[in-house]
């Protein structure tokens, strides 16, 4: 498997990769699983082991997007003054958050109303790149110092509440607290993915980038990334097992020893935990630290996904909601229940809707499949148009 030659960095385009593959899993899921549109797949009631661990495994994405996203930002400005970088993630970020307005709740939703606006991980990664075009002019040490400080502090903010449609409670349900806010009785926006823990995640990756600069020893980092990769993991048991502070919702024994450790893992994503992120970040660096010196067909495979992150992630919803709708065509089904404005939700149409687990995973290994080629042949187009700056916001 021939690749085009690129001066990214393979490992960190390997791991997005992975995440980007293991995301259409939870996205299938999401349109394909009985009973998905109406029910929890961490409901420790209602869940099985499988369904639960479906979910689990898909949290790694968003975290590890957010966090590469600033290290890919860091590498970006390296050798660029500040006001260039400043300028680069000031517009994609507001490019980012336009996009998912505009474009990811049509492909979500197929609702050209826009009668219901999610917020989901397109707006948290481009209001966090705002945020970050203004913090890079902070000394290095401060703004690692802010982002550990919002990463591990922020939970101490879950006890405070908003309530209503004032303009300090949509403030907060932005920054901390998710929640739906009604613009009219036909027009309503969830926030769903609460900014400042996302900046603060992204401030690290950004100073996580240091590892990376062509001048740092390659020795070096890898007992970097070892060392942050095993400590945030162990930290993560230190801080569920106290099951005092850094998450939303503590563990508790449950009705067998399974279903306890699913609760012990049973994280917060919305807004994210100090234990949610310890657990999905820890073992994604020390899969970072594996895949420093392996490259074969396997890594190539994944390599392809990672390096066209937002071509791929759009065009993966896309294709996944048309399969949906065309799966209800084939099976007599009522297609136009996929079509999900404000009142998809409240006609009970959902309610019987989905299939099995196993024919979800069959979907997605066929949906990845499907979805390989085009990625790769945009992957090649931009690696071989590196001149086109208007690429560098696909």
């Amino acid at each position: 498997m021939s690749l085009v030659k690129s001066s990214r960095i393979e490992s960190i385009d390997i791991l997005r990769g992975i995440v980007m593959v293991i995301m259409a899993l939870d996205h299938v899921r999401d349109f394909f699983h009985y009973g998905s549109f109406t029910g929890d797949p961490t409901n420790l009631e209602t869940t099985t082991p499988i369904l639960f661990f479906t979910r689990f495994i898909t949290h790694y994405c968003a975290p590890v997007f957010v966090f590469l996203a600033g290290t890919s930002a860091f590498l970006y400005g390296v050798k660029k003054p500040k006001q260039e970088l400043f300028k680069f993630l000031f517009s994609r970020g507001i490019w980012l958050i336009l996009l998912e307005i505009v474009l990811n709740n049509l492909l979500w939703k197929f609702d050209i109303y826009y009668s219901r606006v999610i917020l989901q991980v397109i707006w948290a990664i481009g209001f966090s790149m705002f945020s970050l075009s203004f913090l890079i002019y902070l000394p290095k040490k401060i703004l690692l110092l802010v982002g550990i400080l919002i990463v591990f502090g922020h939970n101490a903010l879950d006890s405070i509440t908003a309530e209503g449609n004032t303009f300090t409670s949509i403030i907060w349900y932005a920054l901390h607290q998710p929640n739906m806010v009604t613009i009219s009785p036909e027009y309503s926006v969830g926030i769903f993915y609460p900014v400042l823990p996302w900046i603060g995640v992204m401030i690290l990756g950004y100073n996580f980038g240091y590892l990376y600069k062509s001048d740092y020893d390659s020795s070096r980092r890898t007992k970097w990334l070892l060392l942050l990769g095993f400590g945030a993991t162990v930290l993560f048991f230190i801080v569920r097992g106290i099951n005092r502070y850094g998450d939303l919702v503590p563990w508790s024994v449950q009705r067998n020893f399974t279903y306890t450790i699913l609760s012990f893992f049973n994280v917060t994503k919305y807004p994210p935990s100090l234990a949610y992120v310890l657990i999905t970040l820890g073992p994604s660096i020390l899969l970072l630290y594996g895949l420093e010196k392996i490259k074969n067909n396997i890594t190539n495979f994944f390599l392809v996904f990672g390096r066209v992150p937002l071509f791929y992630y759009f065009l993966h919803i896309f294709v996944i909601h048309i399969s949906a709708i065309l799966g209800l065509i084939i099976t007599g089904g009522n297609w136009r229940i996929m079509i999900l404005d404000k009142n998809a939700f409240s006609n009970g149409q959902l309610l019987d809707y989905g299939y099995s687990l196993p024919t979800v995973y069959l979907i997605w290994v066929v949906t990845i499949t499907i979805l390989y080629f085009p990625t790769k042949k945009y992957m090649t187009y931009k690696a071989k148009n590196r001149d086109k700056w208007w690429l560098s916001y696909l």
